[in-house]
């Protein structure tokens, strides 16, 4: 008598062939009973035995799309045989049919669980539907038995050696760009500034040194990534270095930055952790080092768009103005929305943000400061190429007067906006044309903080 489990498990293979099998759907028109009789003594069924298939199997330049045709023919006849389907999926693997292989190869191992050639050929089939790791982890089981031939255990470790390779990617990029920038110093629009003395306005006209400085520049960025794939997170690592150099050597920049990130991803709710520092140079010196980090969480979501929420602390250090130190910590939400349309694929994200900076020491001018932002990015098809639009807007307002001989010592708020316009279109496989569009404004109560700033540039990026 057959156990309720064996029973069951000709069920599962049963309902894997029944696309294969159009004269099996006759039997199930006639109720159960036809069914279990079929499972329990097949042979009532089977009009004769499956054949020897040492003829089918292939040699050289074997026709396999011909081979699969000649195998469908004697499918009725070998439902029971796992060689047959390992040798069925054999052909459908190297005719291209990669799922219909996949089927045929899984029936060969719940009716053989041992057999080797399925599963050297289910392994290479679970790759090429880009399931990586069960991939590797079949070739690994299959690499510790003792049965397989040197010759194909050499074939085995190489392609265990290829697959692994591919859990680890390494990439760099290049970015060279000319433009002209209006304010490349970053100095205030005005040319004279208010100042209260005795209680009384006093207007002050600023050195030239201070009045924005205009003129072409180039901007230079070298980045390197390092990628490491596990079954269920991945580590990245980034390092790169921005440059920009102008006639104003006063202000020319140069940035590091270094991140690593540990991602999580999962059917219900995906993770992100990152870390790193940026330590800029500007006109040749020390301005200020950041150091942070940062936590995101997305929850799996039927809807198109996808909530997340993010946190993040940073710490600045500023060299030669120690009293500036500060920790900014921001809270954020958000949402994006990857968009299928009859004009292409678009890409949109929001994000609202709430922004602390705590003076480390005390004495530094407006002391506390609290704000808000809002970031909208949108990327497109456009053009034979990718339009990508950022917009953003942030508010602080300081805790205290920002200096006595400001305003008369009034509480300074900053209102900043900017936008970003980029166009790349790739040139070939290695190069992308980049074409940026850049207007910042920023506003305040106090003439000394109000500035504008527009730039323009164009170059090109290569990949490493």
């Amino acid at each position: 008598m057959l156990s309720n489990r064996f029973v069951l498990g000709k069920f599962n293979v049963l309902a894997r062939l029944l696309r294969y099998m159009p004269r099996i759907q006759t039997f199930l028109a006639h109720g159960i009973l036809p069914i279990a009789l079929f499972l329990v003594a097949p042979h009532v069924w089977a009009q004769e035995a499956c054949p020897d298939l040492r003829p089918f199997y292939p040699v050289n330049e074997t026709n396999w799309p011909a081979l699969s045709q000649r195998l469908e023919v004697i499918l009725p006849q070998c439902l029971e045989s796992s060689e047959f389907f390992a040798l069925y999926g054999a052909a459908q693997l190297n005719s291209g049919n990669i799922d219909e292989a996949s089927e045929s190869l899984e029936l060969a191992l719940l009716l053989e669980p041992d057999n080797g050639a399925a599963r050297v050929d289910y392994a290479q089939a679970l790759f090429l539907q880009g399931q990586l790791f069960s991939a590797l982890e079949l070739n690994e089981q299959l690499l510790a038995r003792a049965d397989i031939p040197a010759n194909l255990q050499l074939g085995l470790q190489n392609r265990q050696q290829t697959w692994r390779a591919l859990t680890r990617e390494k990439s760099g990029q290049i970015d060279l760009l000319a433009g002209y920038d209006d304010n490349l110093n970053g100095a205030p629009g005005s040319s004279l500034i208010t100042l209260t003395l005795s209680g009384e306005p006093v207007l002050l006209a600023l050195n030239p040194e201070f009045r924005p400085n205009s003129g072409p520049y180039l901007n230079f960025r070298l980045a390197g990534q390092y990628r490491q794939l596990a079954p269920e997170h991945q580590h990245n690592f980034l390092t790169e270095v921005r440059a920009r150099a102008s006639e104003d050597t006063n202000s020319d920049v140069l940035q590091f930055d270094s991140r690593y990130a540990f991602i999580k991803p999962g059917s219900k709710q995906s993770w992100q952790f990152n870390t790193g520092f940026s330590h800029l140079l500007f006109g040749g010196s020390s301005l200020y080092t950041a150091t942070d980090a940062r936590v995101r969480y997305q929850k799996a979501s039927s809807l198109s768009c996808k909530p997340y929420f993010g946190l993040a602390v940073q710490h600045q250090l500023f060299h030669n103005q120690g009293h500036l130190n500060a920790v900014e910590s921001k809270g954020s939400a958000g949402f994006n929305c990857p968009l299928e349309t009859s004009y292409g694929r678009h890409q949109i994200d929001a994000e609202f943000s709430l922004l602390s900076n705590i003076a480390i020491k005390s004495g530094r001018p407006g002391s506390d400061r609290e704000g808000w932002q809002v970031n909208l990015n949108w990327r497109f098809e456009a053009l034979g190429g990718e339009v990508r639009s950022q917009i953003s807007h942030t508010q602080w307002r300081d805790s205290e007067g920002y200096s006595a001989l400001l305003d008369n010592g009034a509480q300074r708020w900053l209102n900043r906006s900017y936008v970003l316009l980029q166009y790349r279109k790739p040139i070939n496989r290695n190069m992308t044309l980049m074409v940026n569009l850049y207007q910042q404004k920023q506003q305040s109560n106090l003439e000394l903080f109000r500035s504008d700033d527009s730039t323009i540039e164009i170059g090109i990026s290569m990949a490493l």
